[in-house]
This record gives structure tokens, C-alpha cells and sequence, in this order.
């Protein structure tokens, strides 16, 4: 009853409102009407010119990686224009497997737990570069976003994208699965950057907070290379946030290196030659003080 007495309320002082009132009424709304119009149509031309850009760099829908062949310098700078990220699971994100050094090979990307059958949704907008199977990976869609930042999701069971499709955050991209080389069912993510894979827990949290970890993030060596990095624990963050390109190339010529194990060579022996102890060697390399050493092996050291 309130609602209807305010209703003819309303009718009764609009009724009572002079032509010139109304005139100035229509008036307004016309205008509020066409900086509408002009916002949206700026909107999608700017999205035009960003799709544009994109698409513009190495964009190859049959080959898995376009920069294969690209020599990889670092560091180089990643911004972000949203602090947080869609995840691409629903529901609690537990990783398996880290990025880093994994029996023997570079694990380039983290598991991530799930289900065959549940939803792999895209991070970020941006345009699907290549939705095809890949050897290892299996069935992978990769989507390259805005700020040039390339997301890859491994093992999928199902496609609900092809390449060159625009997807918005959120968007399911895939069904979960194992294809490929995988020993159960597991979302494998993948994150890069003209052709420079990342840790991806560098660049974001993959606690509940779905943060992306600053608007602006630089890059290193250190975290674009699997072996500075154990597969089964986060390496400690070192963000670099500046936008000095000196105090990142400084942070590169201070990164850790690969010691190349040869004949002869010991745990104790090689910890006397970088300075370091022998417990920070294994702790860093996931091995134990009585492991073997085998001529070749890689052992990630410090300067």
C-alpha cells in the first residue's frame, strides 16, 4: 500500500511539473544518454587497439611456443592493471608440484589439484592464441592477456574455446583432465612472457586472496629459470617492484647459478668452493647429505 500511495506520489509531481521543467528533465537525460553512448563506443575502440596489439607480436595458433628461437633477455618489467585474478579452479587451490627443478628435468609450471570433469577458467581477458593437443602437456589452451602476459592450462580433457576466441576473466576455457603426460588429474599452469616461462607464484598468491602480487613486477633470471627452484617447496619472494632497470639488472648480477657436477667432485668439496654450507646445498637442491652425486648433475649454487 506505501509503495502505490508513493508511486501516484511521484505521478502527482511530475503532473504538476512545468513544460519547462520537463524540457529541462529530457534534457539531462539525453545528455547522461550519449556520454553513455560515447563511454562504451571509446571502450570497445580501445579494445580494438588492444586486441590489435596482441595479435600483432608472434601470434601463431599452430605452434606451441612462437619464440622458441628468440634469444631471452632479462630482466624485463610485467604490469598489471587489476590487483587480483579469476582463478582458474573453483574452489580451494591446492598445488601438487612447484615450479623448479623436478627428477632430473625443468618443471615449468605448478599443479594444481582437481578433478577430471571440473571447470578451468582463463585468469585474466584477453584472446586465445592456441587451443590444441601438445606434446607432454596434452590438451592446452594458452591465452595471451592485455599486458602481453601469456596463461597456459595442461592436461585438459575438454576444449569450450579455439584459438583466436576473446575470452573475459572467468571464462571456461577447458574441462579439467590428464591428458598428455600426466600421472593423475591435475591442472598443469603455465605462465610467460615473449617466450620467458615464470614461477607463477612470483607474480601471484594462489592463497584464497587471488592477489596478483604488485601492479608492476620485474622479472629475473632467478625467476624465469626451473633449476634456481625446488619443485617441492616455494622459493622465498624477492619481489622487485621498482622501475629502475639498474637496481634489476643489479639483482640479476647478484642471482644464484648452476654448479655442473664432475668426476671426483663432493657435497663438501663444492660447498668449500662457493663458500656455502653443505646443509644449504641439500636444502636448496632437495637432495641429502649421503646422496650420490652422479657426473653431470646440475646443483643450484650461490654466488
Amino acid at each position: 500500500m506505501k509503495k502505490v500511495i508513493s508511486l501516484i506520489y511521484l505521478l502527482g509531481v511530475f503532473q504538476s511539473l512545468t513544460a519547462q521543467n520537463k524540457t529541462e528533465i529530457k534534457q539531462k537525460l539525453d545528455s547522461l544518454a550519449n556520454v553513455y553512448t560515447e563511454y562504451r563506443l571509446n571502450n570497445q575502440l580501445q579494445k580494438k587497439r588492444f586486441e590489435a596489439t596482441i595479435t600483432s607480436e608472434k601470434w601463431d595458433s599452430i605452434n606451441f611456443d612462437p619464440y622458441r628461437n628468440d634469444i631471452k633477455i632479462q630482466p624485463f618489467e610485467i604490469t598489471f592493471s587489476d590487483s587480483t585474478y579469476t582463478s582458474p579452479i573453483d574452489g580451494k587451490k591446492v598445488i601438487t608440484s612447484r615450479y623448479g627443478w623436478r627428477r632430473g628435468r625443468a618443471h615449468q609450471g605448478i599443479d594444481i589439484d582437481l578433478v577430471t570433469g571440473d571447470s578451468v577458467r582463463t585468469m585474466f581477458d584477453g584472446i586465445v592464441r592456441f587451443a590444441r593437443y601438445s606434446s607432454g602437456h596434452g590438451r592446452i589452451v594458452i591465452v595471451r592477456h592485455y599486458n602481453g602476459l601469456e596463461t597456459g592450462y595442461a592436461h585438459l580433457s575438454e576444449y569450450q574455446v579455439k584459438a583466436n576466441d576473446t575470452v573475459s576473466a572467468g571464462d571456461i576455457i577447458g574441462i579439467g583432465g590428464k591428458s598428455g603426460n600426466a600421472r593423475g588429474s591435475h591442472l598443469h599452469l603455465i605462465t610467460s612472457y615473449k617466450g620467458n616461462y615464470i614461477n607463477p607464484e612470483y607474480l601471484f598468491d594462489f592463497s584464497e586472496s587471488n592477489a596478483v602480487r604488485n601492479e608492476n613486477l620485474w622479472v629475473t633470471k632467478k625467476w624465469v629459470t626451473a633449476q634456481y627452484h625446488g619443485s617441492k617447496r616455494q622459493t622465498e619472494l624477492e619481489l622487485l617492484t621498482t622501475k629502475s632497470l639498474a637496481e634489476a639488472s643489479h639483482k640479476e648480477d647478484n642471482r644464484k647459478k648452476i654448479h655442473v657436477v664432475r668426476s671426483g667432485e663432493t657435497l663438501s668439496g663444492i660447498s668449500d668452493k662457493y663458500r656455502i654450507s653443505v646443509s644449504r646445498l641439500c636444502k636448496t637442491n632437495s637432495i641429502r647429505k649421503t646422496s650420490l652425486l652422479r657426473i653431470g648433475q646440475k646443483l643450484v649454487v650461490s654466488l
